[in-house]
């Protein structure tokens, strides 16, 4: 029988040579071409952050500086401008109301300016208050304080500045408007700290909202504000707390786990029915409204747009789910525009 044959493959004592990779040509750079620049605000690999440099306009800024600025505007949410919309358009209601038409030049100026102001001041202040709470919601954890660009000591400065500069506003006005305003500015900086106590932070949230109303009255009549003005600041309590549970419903989730209260927790499965409900609430004052202060058909018209609204955020939270519910709440504003549109129509075309 032939011995096998000697075959380099089979043989075991034989070291098997190592292949080597095929060697890639590497692309050539044009010449002229700039190294690639490290993202705004990433570590270079000293570990220095490369601050974003400021647009040219504001050149004299340094970039810390201008970052600075970057990280206080996000804090004071001035990239989402759906906040002090919901606030404006009440405060338009009330002026429009008491002067019967367009207001005095000067105190539409204030109270718009208040408003912008006063609703940065509050997000300062939300966002030093929920510092335990901002960290543990999907939605709020890369706010500059929960994660850490701001310091909570930033934050309180930022919203005492905020402050001096609303009560340099408010000081422009009588002294009913700025008692009103020192009751509306208690309002405003207790509610962040509800959410630990109360399950209806929300029906706070819409007085402080609302207190522009009455301070409107009494900046363009300088009397107490009417009951009609109550009955507004009451509808206004109602259209808050209904968008602030599509709002809350977002992080609803989130706020079992971390422990914080909300409408959206208190009424569980029912959620959409209590919304609705308050809607209506919300609607009926504001028709009862119209009927008090005679308003006609163009009213009429912007309170038929505002239900309409209402009813298309109900279909579109009807799932539950995060968006649909932050699209619903972001479409809060346009029942405010539609209202305001029926009250200055009213006055300048009826």
């Amino acid at each position: 029988m032939a011995p096998p044959r000697h075959n380099d493959r089979m043989d075991p004592k034989q070291p098997k040579s190592p292949r080597r990779p095929a060697r890639r040509a590497r692309p050539q750079a044009a010449p002229d071409a700039a190294p690639p620049r490290p993202a705004a605000g990433a570590a270079t690999r000293s570990g220095a952050a490369v601050l974003p440099a400021p647009p040219r306009a504001l050149g004299f800024l340094s970039p810390r500086a201008w970052d600075r600025l970057r990280q206080y505007a996000l804090l004071t949410r001035q990239d989402r401008p759906v906040g002090w919309l919901l606030l404006l358009w009440p405060t338009w209601w009330g002026l429009w109301l008491a002067a019967e038409g367009f207001p005095p030049w000067g105190t539409l100026v204030i109270f718009t300016l208040g408003v912008i102001v006063m609703r940065s001041a509050g997000c300062a202040i939300n966002d030093w208050a929920d510092r335990w709470l901002d960290p543990q919601v999907q939605r709020t954890r890369l706010r500059p304080v929960a994660a850490g660009r701001v310091t909570p000591n930033e934050a309180l400065a930022v919203f005492a500045a905020l402050i001096a500069v609303a009560l340099g506003l408010v000081l422009l006005t009588n002294p009913k408007t700025i008692a009103l305003a020192g009751v509306a500015a208690t309002l405003a900086v207790v509610y962040p700290f509800l959410k630990r106590h109360t399950y209806v932070p929300q029906v706070w949230l819409g007085a402080a909202f609302g207190m522009s109303i009455p301070m409107a009255f009494s900046a363009v009549t300088g009397d107490w504000p009417p009951p009609l003005a109550w009955l507004v600041f009451s509808a206004n309590i109602l259209w808050a707390t209904a968008y602030d549970t599509f709002y809350a419903m977002v992080d609803r989730e989130d706020d079992l786990r971390a422990g914080a209260k909300s409408t959206a927790i208190l009424f569980g499965d029912l959620d959409l029915a209590a919304i609705g409900i308050v809607q209506g609430c919300f609607l009926l004052a504001m028709a009862l409204l119209g009927a008090r202060a005679g308003l006609g058909e163009w009213y009429h018209a912007g309170l038929a747009a505002a239900g309409l609204v209402s009813a298309w955020q109900l279909w579109r939270a009807r799932r539950r789910d995060r968006d649909g519910c932050f699209a619903a709440f972001h479409a809060s504003h346009y029942a405010g525009m539609a209202l305001f549109a029926g009250i200055a129509m009213h006055y300048g075309l009826g």
